[in-house]
């Protein structure tokens, strides 16, 4: 019930703007204009990026396609890539330049029926014009410095934010042979290890001087109340969101071991917040550690459980356009796309004996990915099979699974 209830609520948005013959009114004029396809509304990036949409390519790819060329339409029309648009209106609500993650994600899993020098184009855009950019304010700062200082608002979280869109700039130009831009984004986008503090081992604010800003409350900043350096959560709810690099950052942290004690430290220490994006994905990040992937399984099925049930309170806090239902539904079948803009999956337990995904031919090789769970449901993970092979990671990616595989999830 609550997986069904979980998928009804991903498909609620982006919506179609259009009417039905078409029309729609165009981002900033609001001029009447017409398309042959779908004209989506509603695109909340900052909590999408990071789930949502991997699900639609992966489900439902021709809408997904749709909702790229919409977003290359608002490009056209506003000069622009939307960052929160609602019906045909840009709000610039919340901080970052996420749409570049969306399409570099969208095509490098192989749904390539756009434009994507366009594509390149304007996520290139928004990540150079240093002069009256409502994407990235503070670019200059962020240029320069290679993160942004105290004078901006939320200035860790969105240098987080900005080198994440940097490295799938990165992504997409290695895809299109542009090696120059392939080096200059990928060199920016792991400029946040600036602002890590090995004595804390979190990230920290820094004062235009370069200097730490004291002083520093890595607690405050929880549950939306105000303070230096983050957007809605604190410097433990940020501090593993550069899903981009989680192995640069465990070598920041000293190794595995480390690392592991740390993450485990933001959920034994209660600073996980389920019902917010920033950490969404760290339940997942202990599969970057060998030997501690188990500590995935038993996490992300403690909270599919503590936090979403069949009550009217049973969602963990705004469904923020189908992110928090995306992530129940991806955690349910036992995969995850960790690291958006890369085209793959981690691997935790499946809460279902099998699941069956009807593959869009169009897009897809495959007709079917089926995913099957044998042995205890709460046990932990023995062993993976692909295609009745044995799969040594818990990582795989998306083209093995799209051309039609099996997925065997063994649990003792």
């Amino acid at each position: 019930t609550i997986f069904y209830t979980a998928l009804y609520h991903t498909l609620i948005h982006p919506n179609t703007l259009n009417d039905f013959n078409g029309e729609y009114p165009s981002m900033a004029t609001r001029e009447t204009l017409k398309t042959d396809g779908t004209r989506f509304t509603v695109f909340s990036f900052w909590d999408t990026y990071r789930n949502l949409h991997a699900l639609m390519s992966l489900v439902y790819p021709d809408q997904q396609s749709n909702m790229v060329k919409s977003m290359l339409s608002i490009y056209d029309e506003s000069g622009w890539l939307p960052k929160w648009e609602l019906n045909a209106t840009e709000t610039t609500t919340m901080v970052g330049d996420p749409a570049g993650i969306v399409l570099a994600d969208t095509y490098l899993k192989g749904i390539k029926d756009f434009d994507i020098e366009k594509a390149y184009e304007a996520m290139r855009k928004s990540a150079t014009q240093l002069e009256n950019n409502p994407l990235r304010p503070g670019i200059k700062e962020y240029l320069s410095n290679g993160f942004l200082t105290t004078k901006n608002a939320g200035s860790v979280s969105t240098t987080q934010e900005y080198n994440i869109s940097d490295y799938c700039i990165a992504l997409l130009a290695k895809e299109l042979g542009k090696k120059e831009d392939y080096k200059l984004f990928s060199k920016q986008s792991t400029t946040y290890r600036n602002l890590y503090d090995k004595n804390l081992k979190l990230l920290r604010p820094r004062n235009p001087d370069g200097s730490w800003y004291e002083p520093f409350d890595p607690l405050a900043g929880a549950n939306f109340t105000e303070n230096i350096g983050f957007i809605e959560g604190n410097a433990w709810q940020y501090a593993f969101m550069v899903s981009h690099d989680t192995k640069g950052l465990m070598k920041l942290m000293g190794g595995k071991e480390n690392f592991t004690k740390q993450l485990q430290k933001v959920f034994d220490a209660n600073q996980f917040d389920m019902a917010n994006e920033p950490d969404i994905g760290y339940p997942y990040l202990f599969n970057y550690a060998k030997g501690q992937e188990w500590r995935s399984q038993n996490m992300v099925r403690e909270l599919v459980n503590k936090y979403f049930k069949n009550t009217p309170d049973g969602l963990p806090g705004n469904d923020d356009t189908g992110t928090m239902s995306a992530w129940l539904i991806y955690s349910m079948m036992g995969i995850y796309p960790i690291s958006p803009g890369e085209p793959f999956y981690t691997i935790t337990a499946p809460m279902f004996d099998k699941v069956t995904i009807k593959l869009d031919e169009s897009y897809y090789k495959g007709t079917e990915l089926i995913i099957t769970r044998k042995g205890k449901i709460d046990g932990k993970i023995n062993k993976i099979k692909v295609n009745g092979k044995t799969h040594k990671s818990y990582f795989i990616d998306h083209s093995d699974l799209v051309n039609g595989a099996s997925l065997n999830i063994d649990l003792k």
